[in-house]
């Protein structure tokens, strides 16, 4: 599995001895196991920023959770220039489970491992395929990931971990981060109404893997484009996804 460093040569890691993942601009190729020529993949996307603390505690989980729902499966990390132990501890993870890994030299923001994130994941999936984005500190549980997953393949093209929808009512984040969500929600429901949808500012959601590829094929390097204020482009998809007639749904979180 690949790394992918956006300010320096491409890492080494292990990879597969029957597999090429390398274009020759040194960035790792979509490689999909080949069990069943019909299998779905779900892509998994984690914006990282020291989070050394977090990885012990989200990654064998993550990994448990994966492993049970019986596709195949990826994850596409983000190391937005982590000072920490962040980058030896996904390096190690890389070993044990199918882990790509982008890495910033420096911090850039989350706009920025986001877009970074969405732009290689709509290189990576194919007709079928279902993207999860999700924290990696360790606040979004990885065992909603199912239900997720089910409600995209009922037909939606993304989905949001709602805790606002019935049985809904996310536990353990901090006040600041409580109002500051809030507030966005209260702003998009007064600027941004989108039909299906209560929660609007929770990352963790779900996307079907073509309309993201529909997205950055439309809007180009244009999908995120408020790279320098972190959490408003969790906001920006929304909008953008909705211009082109997206169909929203949620599940309790």
């Amino acid at each position: 599995w690949g790394c992918v460093d956006s300010a320096e040569p491409a890492c080494r890691r292990r990879l597969p001895a029957s597999s090429s993942l390398r274009h020759q601009d040194g960035r790792a190729k979509a490689f999909r196991p080949t069990t069943s020529e019909t299998a779905f993949m779900i892509l998994v996307l984690l914006p990282a920023y020291n989070e050394e603390e977090s990885l012990p505690q989200l990654m064998p989980k993550l990994q448990q959770t994966l492993s049970a729902m019986g596709e195949e499966f990826r994850i596409l990390v983000c190391n937005d220039g982590s000072k920490d132990g962040t980058q030896a501890m996904l390096e190690e993870y890389a070993t044990q489970m199918p882990i790509e890994i982008i890495r910033h030299k420096i911090n850039r923001g989350l706009g920025e491992s986001s877009r970074d994130l969405f732009e290689r994941a709509g290189e990576l999936v194919q007709n079928g395929d279902v993207i999860v984005r999700l924290d990696c500190d360790d606040t979004h549980e990885p065992e909603f990931i199912p239900s997720i997953v089910g409600k995209v393949r009922e037909g939606y093209d993304v989905v949001i971990a709602s805790r606002f929808a019935p049985g809904g009512g996310q536990m353990g984040v901090n006040g600041y981060r409580a109002f500051i969500s809030r507030c966005a929600n209260l702003f998009m429901k007064v600027f941004f109404p989108i039909s299906g949808l209560k929660e609007y500012s929770c990352g963790f959601r779900g996307y079907r893997g073509e309309k993201i590829k529909e997205a950055i094929g439309f809007y180009g390097n244009n999908f995120i484009q408020l790279k320098g204020l972190g959490f408003t482009c969790t906001l920006e998809k929304l909008v953008k996804l909705k211009l082109i007639n997206a169909k929203f749904g949620e599940v309790p979180f």
